[in-house]
């Protein structure tokens, strides 16, 4: 149709670290709604209507108006295509399962188009949520048929294949809840928690101290039982077997019932329980060394009672969880499968992603239910008599939490158990009648110390209060007073910037620090040059903060970097801003004058930590402004000691740095503590005092002595040597 409304997506750019929109990565996309520009939402015949039909959960979203309900009214009044289509790409990632809740969209200096920012937690996700977002708006302005359902599922597929899994995620919200940062270092679940020196890396629930010895041990499920009875920890008597017929006579040397599982299983695959007979015992053989890979078979004495998945994270145990056995009640009509998918499967907490604590049961496409059945003289396919109860898992379905009712005796136990093979995070397997009881009152043993645990039914689990497990891990991993940072220094603007982060880089140096620093003259570590190109970027940024050697960091942030790609960090210790000068170049992000160049400005201050220090050129008006938003210190530097702007800093005590009679002044309030002569430096430097100065105070605020500034400045080399990276 000639005159259906559309929304063209001009450009769309991810803005990786924090920008001018919000200190989170975000998606911004340029848009053209072209003749929507006339035709507010409540001037379109039923488009409203349509939507809230279609997306009735975007009546959480608060919009500007701040309440429940807000956008919804927005709607109602009139708002333009290119508002609606922020909250509508923000409510088809969260239906998608990866939640969000930050937009904004704002118009340009061109009619009809805007910007829209939106956060994203995936990239990939996020391009495909606004191309959609675009296409379900369309429809329902132009009221043509739109399939909510055909769009959603891929983006919940991408979600599931690019995103954190949950327990990952659950850790790193752990971490950012104690303001440590992240990156992640993988399309996987690798992540980086906190920077350069002080990093830690996570795999799930695998860190960094997690040794590959006592993975190989936990693996070795033989060598780790015995390793774990002649520490005192009760294990069932068991032997190795490579044979049906061994293990029946190893069934019968340890007394039945005995329970038989792979050598190299887990999560219970291949695992049979309470074995009697000779033909029960071959027949589980058969399944464990196939589940196992062709590997040998454990053959244990059977303990009665339920499995349990205790949670040890340092020397402490932290969740504990409870399985249950599965039943289907004959109704006379279906056979097992049927009744399965009936009774079983339609619980929601049951599903096949990770998102679901129970596993979905179907019982012809699982080899330890078919044992069972078969024990019982049933199939899959068999239809049990109406009333007659059928035991489908005995073992498994551990996922209803007990945390608050576990023995102090059982945790010990546990906790002694990862201790013994050597795991700092560890999933301790016990068999247990009732976990609130004394260990000693009960026949409860350890069946299975595993590495890298799931967390899922400790973070969600099927019943029960779900446990801070990613917390602990945090805890785990850093100390309360620790954050994982090193000292980060951002410096924007666009006098000498560069060769001011050169010279800021030089002065940490001398301090005794690793540094690392990217700036328009190249990557840099410890003053040598190791890339000589333009590294003021993300990109050169990153490697600054994932390399382990490195104890401070420096960048170099043009606005168009800001602009195009975000700030290669999320917080800094010090954020210098020189002047805000608007550049031609800038208008290619319709950035026209200094006023909208002040916006970008400001993201270098924003960043700053509450314990951090804004060094501020007290020349610049608009650089001045910029102190009012900072949340640490400030320290202005100028020529002019005597304006009111340096005047009024020194009357509330504060730190000052200026040129007084051809010396560099560091002052707090009245007292002068040091000068360094401009006439000790070198020609270049000292004939470029504003340089110098937005240096000296950006050392200081690192709390470098006044004395290393000094020998600083004096052995700083303008063109060092290259070497390789």
């Amino acid at each position: 149709m000639t005159d259906q409304k559309k929304i063209t997506i001009l450009r769309v750019t991810h803005l990786r670290g924090p920008n001018i929109w919000t200190y989170r990565p975000v998606i911004e996309a340029w848009v053209d709604i072209g003749s929507l520009e006339d035709f507010p939402s409540n001037t379109l015949p039923g488009f409203v209507d349509r939507l809230k039909a279609w997306l009735p959960g975007m009546v959480v979203h608060r919009c500007s108006e701040g309440v429940h309900g807000g956008f919804f009214q927005r709607l109602d009044e009139g708002t333009w295509a290119a508002h609606i289509l922020e909250h509508v790409t923000l409510e088809l990632q969260n239906l998608a399962g990866m939640k969000t809740g930050f937009g904004k969209a704002r118009s340009t200096s061109t009619r009809g188009v805007y910007k829209v920012a939106f956060r994203t937690r995936q990239e990939q996700v996020g391009r495909a949520a606004l191309t959609a977002a675009r296409d379900l708006i369309e429809a329902a302005i132009n009221n043509t048929p739109f399939d909510l359902e055909k769009t959603v599922e891929p983006l919940r597929e991408m979600v599931d294949d690019l995103c954190l899994g949950p327990s990952t995620a659950h850790i790193v919200d752990a971490a950012t809840e104690r303001r440590i940062p992240n990156i992640r270092l993988t399309e996987g679940n690798l992540v980086q928690l906190g920077y350069g020196i002080n990093q830690r890396r996570i795999w799930t629930a695998e860190t960094d101290q997690t040794s590959a010895i006592a993975e190989e041990i936990a693996s070795d499920k033989d060598l780790t039982k015995a390793l774990l009875k002649s520490c005192g920890v009760p294990v069932p008597e068991g032997t190795l077997v490579r044979n049906a017929e061994a293990a029946w006579e190893a069934a019968q040397d340890i007394g039945v019932p005995v329970v038989l599982k792979p050598y190299d299983g887990n999560h219970g695959r291949g695992v049979s329980l309470n074995l009697r007979t000779q033909s029960d015992v071959e027949a589980a053989y058969a399944l464990a060394h196939r589940k196992g890979g062709g590997s040998s078979v454990i053959v244990e004495k059977y303990i009665a009672g339920n499995e349990h998945r205790i949670l040890v994270v340092g020397r402490q145990v932290v969740a504990a969880a409870r399985g249950e056995t599965i039943w289907v009640m004959g109704d006379g009509v279906s056979n097992i499968d049927e009744l399965a998918n009936a009774q079983i499967n339609t619980d929601p907490r049951r599903g096949s992603g990770e998102e679901f604590p129970l596993n979905v049961v179907i019982p012809s496409e699982t080899g330890e239910v078919i044992l069972e059945l078969e024990r019982a003289g049933l199939t899959p396919q068999s239809i049990p008599a109406k009333g007659h109860k059928v035991l489908i898992q005995t073992n498994g379905n551990v996922a209803f939490d007990i945390t608050d009712e576990l023995h102090p005796s059982v945790a010990a136990a546990a906790a002694l158990a990862a201790r013994v093979v050597g795991l700092d995070i560890a999933g301790i397997d016990m068999v247990l009648e009732d976990a609130s009881k004394p260990l000693s009152a009960q026949q409860g043993a350890v069946i299975e110390v595993n590495a890298s645990p799931g967390l899922l039914a400790h973070i969600k689990p099927a019943q029960g209060q779900g446990r801070p497990v990613g917390k602990a891990i945090i805890e785990h991993l850093f100390k309360l007073d620790r954050d994982g940072r090193i000292p980060v220094v951002g410096i924007t603007g666009t006098l000498k910037t560069g060769r001011i982060a050169r010279l800021v880089a030089w002065l940490a140096h001398i301090s005794g620090k690793h540094v690392g620093l990217a700036c328009s003259e190249g990557l840099y570590l410890d003053g040598r040059q190791v890339e000589a190109k333009d590294c003021a970027n993300w990109e050169a940024g990153q490697r600054l903060l994932i390399n382990r050697s490195v104890q401070a960091a420096v960048f170099e942030n043009t606005s168009h970097t800001i602009l195009a790609e975000g700030l290669a960090y999320d917080k800094c210790s010090v954020g210098v801003v020189t002047d805000v000068g608007w550049q031609k170049s800038l208008a290619e992000f319709d950035i026209l004058d200094t006023e909208q160049t002040y916006k970008v400005a400001r993201t270098q201050v924003d960043v700053i930590l509450p314990t951090g220090t804004a060094v501020l050129n007290s020349a610049d008006p608009q650089v001045v402004e910029l102190a009012a938003l900072c949340d640490g210190k400030i320290i202005f530097y100028g020529m002019d000691p005597q304006s009111s702007v340096m005047a009024q800093h020194r009357e509330a005590g504060e730190r000052l740095v200026y040129v007084l009679d051809d010396q560099i002044v560091l002052a707090e309030g009245a007292q002068e503590i040091a000068m360094l002569p401009l006439a000790s430096l070198k020609p270049a430097k000292a004939s470029q005092p504003e340089m110098v100065m937005a240096a000296v105070a950006a050392a200081w605020a690192l709390d470098i002595s006044p004395e290393l500034i000094g020998a600083g400045l004096r052995t700083f080399e303008s063109n060092p040597k290259k070497t390789p990276y």
